[in-house]
């Protein structure tokens, strides 16, 4: 039997310079009893605005910079405030850990949430999942939502004055989008939603890798010179909504299971989104995809600054190499979901294979 199609994404999705003065006219709807989950930089960046926005209002509002990890004892604490203080709109402000942590203490007092990222490194803010850590930092679990955040709001200008680095490992993320989605297809293999893929989720995962290679040089000038084109805001889109609401409906494959190979090695310093890049390029050779095509995705690595070869992503030895390909193929890894399965010495020989060629190019 064939797997029943589904699709998922946000309730509402605001992105624009200075969205953030409009914040209450575009979520008053949600409560007006409000936590805001910050990371430090996040209220420091946001705070201003999002004031500014309620002027006027009778809304209550609470402001807590969180620990700096998604742990069980950072949840548990915004949980305890929630019921002090009658909240019932969740807000989180900053990075993924934050988003994590105001996602997974909204589901658990069954309350709505609002995500704004204050940089666009990874697509975690559109997603149904959260990553959990132990209260020593070590990992715990990923906890799936059975739904999608009410809202998802995006300042460019605040994405414009964060360091380029984000934005450059968000188009890696996200360059990953269309290439898992498409293996994922071929296969039948489910989405991150557990269902088939529609043609509506794979045609946004097609814009999301048409859009970086249009726009991914210029947005990157942008925000090099702290500027909000509308190059800028494409790729925010694409490193956002396209590529989050385009991996959660459309599945991962080799780019992602590399990542969480390397991760393996431990203390590992390059970004999630840099080695999801180099991961793409694994998975086409994998692929025996045409010539064409992965000198198109090697060409735009280059063009933004994203790895082509191992030793930009610290990796230097044959037996890093090899742990990573062991580590990629465990039993559940999304690398299953390609076409006759991928063996730990097929990896091994395409990820040096995509290293040489980079080192070639």
């Amino acid at each position: 039997m064939s797997r029943l199609k589904l699709m998922r994404a946000p309730q509402k999705y605001v992105q624009g310079k200075d969205s953030l003065l409009q914040f209450h006219e575009e979520m008053q709807s949600l409560g007006s009893k409000w936590l805001f989950i910050c990371s430090r930089s996040g209220h420091k960046m946001c705070h201003g605005k999002i004031e500014q926005s309620f002027s006027g209002t009778t809304d209550t509002r609470r402001y807590e910079i969180f620990g700096g990890v998604s742990s069980v004892g950072e949840i548990e604490k915004m949980r305890k405030i929630i019921k002090e203080d009658g909240i019932n709109v969740v807000v989180g402000v900053g990075g993924g850990s934050a988003i994590d942590t105001a996602k997974a203490t909204a589901h658990y007092e069954h309350l709505p949430v609002v995500i704004i990222p204050t940089v666009v490194a990874t697509d975690a803010p559109c997603t149904g999942l959260s990553v959990i850590y132990n209260d020593d930092k070590t990992f715990n679990s990923y906890l799936f939502y059975p739904k999608n955040p009410e809202a998802v709001i995006v300042d460019s200008e605040v994405i414009a004055n964060a360091p380029v680095s984000f934005l450059v490992a968000g188009m890696g993320d996200a360059l990953g989008t269309y290439f898992e989605a498409r293996a994922c297809q071929r296969t039948d293999a489910p989405s991150l939603e557990f269902g088939g893929i529609t043609r509506s989720a794979m045609a946004l995962c097609k814009l999301c890798y048409e859009t970086l290679k249009e726009y991914g040089v210029a947005a990157k000038t942008a925000c090099e010179n702290h500027l909000v084109t509308p190059a800028l805001d494409a790729v925010i889109e694409a490193n956002v909504y396209l590529s989050g609401v385009g991996a959660d409906n459309g599945g991962l494959a080799v780019a992602h299971s590399f990542y969480n190979g390397l991760t393996a090695l431990g203390g590992h310093s390059a970004p999630h989104g840099n080695c999801v890049a180099f991961g793409t390029l694994v998975q086409l050779v994998l692929e025996n995809a045409p010539t064409a095509e992965f000198k198109e995705v090697q060409d735009f690595c280059r063009s933004v600054g994203l790895p082509v070869t191992l030793e930009e992503i610290g990796i230097t030895t044959d037996e890093q190499v090899k742990t990573i390909a062991e580590k990629s193929c465990v039993e559940g890894e999304s690398i299953h979901n390609m076409s006759g399965d991928v063996t730990p010495q097929q990896l091994y020989a395409a990820i040096l294979a995509a290293d040489a060629l980079g080192k070639k190019a």
